[in-house]
């Protein structure tokens, strides 16, 4: 028989109440595997069995029932599908019952079998009574309308039974949707002499094959699957849902623990900051406070945490709210993933919740436009939230990968959601050259434009000498944007008929230079100067000097000629009239044709000018492509004739 289908079910319940009894019984699979378990009899640590069924393989989590090891046993529940509750007939309901229980809402479990044992032990009357016990315990949560099977493992009691329950079960169980992007959250590290590493987990999404390259987080580190193994089977390929040992290459078993997680690269992000949906449970010995401490449990991780409440002081047992969880440590997340807070001490479960964002920055509680846009997360419908996770992304760049992990769909979803925002004109996609782009809701573009044309505004006043500003100066004003952000906005606002552009600057349309009477004069003096001088003009040096007591516009004023195409920059010191200008590329392109060379010595006589004016128009014909330098000649270059 072939699986159809990988499933996970993980086992709940007080200490010594029979669950890994229960699972050698379905499985014939010993899960105690440390040497303290055998000789205690107690399971400490989680283990693992499998069963198969009809169209589905079960991969079974014995989690340890004890209250001091509730943290492996959350460790366990880490990607579980289905529950499987066991309470005792001879204790009925125990603390952690409950406990087990509430976690296992948290987590968001929606389906799973009840199973009673030791039934050998307890006549009909008294196993009515435990029933109605669990019945009661069960209201209200994702189990009150699950199967309670009576078993007993040391007579095989109900155990096809409850492989027929557990049949039944999955066959109803809906696909999870899957987000295509491998990730695993390790539950053990080891060695193994002659392979290396191998770390075991549950795969939470996506797949993995044997030469894959993968990352280790959150420590960033690069690792390649050596070896497959599902249920100590090798395998070429695994996928969601299923356990798997991976034997990695690039890396030492003691530089991997518990709570790191394996993923395809530049899904996952560490963070020290989460935004979450929290709930007190109904139960909790008291309430969650603003600034308190707590242990989190994240996937197969368990860090120190403090509870920052964005709207609330603090959340009474059975109350929900947003907050941040700021953590000792750098963790890996995905937008909806569960977790579990716990009280250091005494320990004990005080809530827990959703992520909504998976790497956050501190949010201040009078913050409001952002503690509103972090509600609109939680929008079910695919496009509001991605639209909203735009919003809180500001300009972050957002490939597949990363809007993957920040809402929680698929690749195929993103690109959906996000073609369907386009075309709305909700999102807005600037140009960033190359093959990067920028996709930025269409209320973001907008208040970026505003800071482009206000800017201007501000140069404009601040030189009314110039009639364009320069590209850098404008990039310059404009600190916290990428220069290709800015390029890609003015390209825009030129589109829409409010700003004025060239290759070099930019102005708000329709602005004038404003220029007294004087260096109106001053203008046309300097552009006579320098026609006048042809190819041997004054330098920026003398026409200062010319000026006298009007020097400080000169700067100003020839950048002026420059726009008006009156005179042309061939060095910071040297202008030439844009006849000049035109003459010497007409001059060398004719000369340069029949594929010959030009020495310094033979542009200069060309030009019939001296060195000092050849040297710098040698290299000008060379900054823009008309001539091509080849050691101590140039050739002619690419650049066409005007």
């Amino acid at each position: 028989m072939t699986a159809e289908r990988n499933l996970v079910l993980g086992t709940a319940g007080h200490i010594d109440h029979g669950k890994t009894a229960l699972v050698r019984a379905l499985t014939g699979i010993d899960t105690d595997r440390l040497p303290a378990e055998k000789q205690r009899g107690i399971t400490i640590d989680i283990g693992f069995a499998h069963l198969d069924l009809d169209g589905v393989r079960l991969a079974l989590i014995d989690v340890p029932g004890h209250e001091r090891f509730i943290r492996n046993m959350l460790a366990g529940a880490t990607g579980v599908d289905l529950a499987l509750l066991v309470v005792a007939a001879d204790d009925s309901v125990m603390p952690q019952t409950r406990e087990h229980l509430e976690i296992l809402r948290l987590l968001g479990l929606k389906a799973g079998v009840v199973a009673l044992t030791k039934c050998d032990l307890g006549d009909p009357s008294w196993l009515d009574l435990v029933e109605e016990e669990v019945r009661t315990l069960l209201a209200g949560s994702f189990l009150a309308a699950a199967p309670i099977v009576r078993t007993s493992a040391a007579t095989g009691q109900g155990i096809d039974a409850l492989k027929a329950a557990l049949q039944e079960l999955c066959r109803h169980v809906p696909r999870p949707s899957d987000s295509s992007l491998f990730r695993l959250a390790v539950d053990r590290a080891f060695t193994v002499a002659g392979h290396g590493t191998v770390v075991t987990g549950t795969v939470a999404s996506g797949s993995v094959a044997v030469g894959d390259d993968l990352e280790l987080l959150p420590a960033c580190r690069p690792v390649r699957v050596r070896v497959l193994q599902q249920h100590d089977q090798p395998v070429e390929r695994i996928g969601r849902g299923a356990r798997a040992a991976i034997n990695l290459a690039g890396i030492h078993h003691t530089e991997v623990q518990r709570g790191d997680e394996l993923a395809t690269p530049g899904y996952l992000e560490p963070t020290r900051i989460l935004t979450v949906d929290l709930r007190a449970i109904d139960d909790a010995p008291r309430p969650i406070k603003q600034r308190a401490r707590y242990r989190l449990h994240l996937g197969t991780a368990e860090i120190t945490a403090t509870v920052a409440l964005l709207n609330e002081t603090q959340l009474e047992p059975g109350a929900s709210g947003l907050a941040q969880l700021h953590l000792a440590a750098p963790v890996v997340a995905v937008y909806d993933q569960p977790f579990v807070l716990r009280e250091e001490s005494p320990a004990a479960t005080a809530g827990g919740g959703r992520v909504l964002q998976p790497s956050a920055r501190r949010i201040r509680r009078r913050d409001r436009v952002t503690i509103d846009r972090i509600q609109r997360l939680g929008d079910p419908e695919p496009g509001r939230r991605l639209a909203a996770t735009l919003a809180l992304q500001g300009l972050a760049p957002c490939g597949d990968h990363v809007l993957c992990r920040l809402t929680g769909l698929d690749v195929h979803e993103v690109r959906s959601a996000l073609s369907r925002l386009v075309e709305a004109g909700e999102v807005v996609t600037l140009p960033l050259g190359g093959k990067r782009s920028l996709q930025v809701l269409s209320e973001t573009c907008t208040e970026l434009e505003g800071r482009i044309i206000r800017a201007l505004g501000w140069l404009h006043a601040a030189r009314p000498r110039i009639s364009a500003i320069p590209r850098a100066q404008l990039a310059a004003a404009l600190p916290d944007l990428d220069d290709a952000l800015v390029a890609a906005l003015s390209a825009r606002l030129q589109a829409s008929g409010r700003l004025v552009c060239n290759p070099r600057t930019v102005a708000v349309k329709g602005y004038e230079a404003k220029l007294s009477q004087g260096e109106r004069r001053l203008k046309a003096e300097l552009a006579e100067a320098v026609r006048a001088g042809a190819l041997a003009p004054p330098d920026v040096a003398e026409l200062i000097a010319q000026a006298g007591s009007r020097a400080s516009a000169v700067p100003d004023l020839l950048r002026l000629l420059c726009e008006e195409e009156r005179l042309v920059e061939i060095s910071p010191e040297l202008f030439l009239d844009y006849e000049a200008e035109v003459e010497v590329r007409r001059r060398v392109t004719e000369r340069l044709s029949d594929g010959s060379t030009l020495t310094m010595s033979e542009l200069r006589d060309l030009l019939g000018t001296t060195r000092k004016f050849a040297v710098p128009i040698g290299e000008y014909l060379d900054r823009i492509g008309v001539t091509k330098r080849d050691g101590d000649v140039r050739r002619l270059g690419s650049a066409p004739q005007r």
